[in-house]
């Protein structure tokens, strides 16, 4: 059969999905998940938890759908979660938002994160700045918008950019810096002086900047520091975050992003096109969670960092190196200890050998930037305690290859 036309072909390459012989592959998450099935092993790889959010907010959905909240919500998203949202961001942030003219709720972030790209990219010669590695739907979308993807190396063990990397990125042509902060695959939390050194590059190149902060609320420091809050950067920055971290939630896809009206009405234009709206009984759930109290906040950032700690004591006893993550689900290990030169070889045998699955940090880099990342593997610790008590135990017996 000859090869379909279109934009998808582009996309699958930019994501990394297209085999040299032109045949399709299966997103990494899809083949570990699936491989995790098939042997029972336990699911370190996709960042989603086995254990429900809070009792309130799952309450609220169910009463939401018993009380008839089961159609179409307004395209903008439902009013009071617009007003969650804009308190929400007021009572951690200090910004203030007009609900019905600042936010925009999506299908998640990743929605918010398409839309937001194709309504900003409007030419091949656009660039997209990211860092390196990146969630795989950047390259994705990107690809998709036609535009080009430029990436800023972010190295093992600490995982900051280089600034001087990071201005060598950022020209003219850069139409969105893209920043991922806390970062998804490695755990790393930007310092202040890269969040400035965004905002004055952004200023110096007319760009835009476009933040996914899902893991706002699972740092394990000092608070999260939006970007949009910087002297400077509101005028020109989206925001995105969704409920689906925060509250235990991925399955209901309730995301939003927020900045300048006339940003948030460009985001709109497309979004509209794309799922039109969702969840209806989900927003008004999300909107109970953003309004809980502060010490939910901090609980569901301490007990993440005790599963880190839990799951980075256990990765080192196996004999592997270990990044410690200032934020986020997951933890980055170098398998290269226990003499691994291929870490997607490494990961496929992972649950036969140990009963374990994990993700390659291959998988989320550029080609030309794989050998940088070869031997370093992303492990999730958004599971139960006895789980990743479990997983550490089966990584022990680990055997080095020789």
């Amino acid at each position: 059969m000859r090869q379909i036309p279109g934009a998808w072909h582009r996309t699958a390459a930019g994501a990394g999905l297209v085999g040299a012989d032109g045949s399709i592959h299966p997103t990494i998450f899809a083949e570990m998940s699936a491989l995790a099935a098939h042997t029972g092993a336990i699911n370190l790889g996709q960042g989603f938890p086995d254990e429900d959010g809070p009792a309130e907010v799952l309450e609220a959905a169910r009463e939401a759908i018993a009380n008839g909240v089961n159609q179409y919500p307004p395209g903008r998203g439902i009013p009071d979660l617009l007003s969650a949202i804009a308190e929400h961001q007021e009572r951690f942030y200090g910004l203030r938002l007009d609900p019905a003219r600042n936010v925009l709720v999506t299908a998640g972030a990743t929605e918010a994160l398409a839309a937001a790209l194709l309504a900003l990219l409007d030419d091949p010669e656009d660039e997209v700045v990211v860092f390196e590695p990146y969630y795989d739907s950047y390259a994705a979308v990107v690809a998709l918008a036609g535009a080009r993807l430029v990436t800023v190396p972010l190295r093992w063990p600490g995982f900051q950019p280089d600034l001087e990397e990071l201005r060598a990125a950022v020209t003219d042509r850069t139409r969105i810096i893209l920043v991922n902060d806390p970062h998804n695959p490695t755990g790393a939390v930007f310092d202040a002086e890269v969040r400035t050194e965004i905002v004055r590059l952004a200023e110096r190149h007319d760009a835009l900047i476009v933040t996914d902060e899902v893991y706002e609320h699972l740092v394990f420091g000092a608070p999260h520091v939006p970007v949009a809050t910087l002297p400077g950067a509101w005028e020109r920055t989206l925001t995105i975050s969704s409920g689906g971290k925060t509250f235990s939630t991925t399955g209901w896809k309730i995301g939003w992003i927020s900045g300048p009206a006339p940003l948030v009405d460009a985001v709109l234009a497309v979004k509209q096109f794309l799922t039109y709206v969702n969840g209806s009984a989900f927003q008004p759930a999300i909107a109970t969670g953003l309004r809980l109290g502060d010490e939910f906040f901090r609980g569901i950032a301490q007990a993440l960092r005790a599963k880190r700690d839990l799951l980075g004591a256990g990765l080192r006893t196996a004999g592997f190196g270990v990044s410690e993550p200032a934020g986020s689900y997951f933890t980055v290990a170098d398998a290269a200890p226990l003499g691994v030169t291929d870490a997607a070889a490494f990961c496929r045998a992972l649950p036969e050998s140990a009963g374990v699955v994990a993700i390659p940090l291959t998988a989320f880099a550029t080609p030309a930037r794989r050998a940088e990342y070869a031997t370093l593997v992303r492990f999730a610790a958004c599971k139960r305690v006895d789980v990743l008590e479990e997983a550490a135990a089966r990584l022990a017996g680990l055997v080095p290859v020789v």
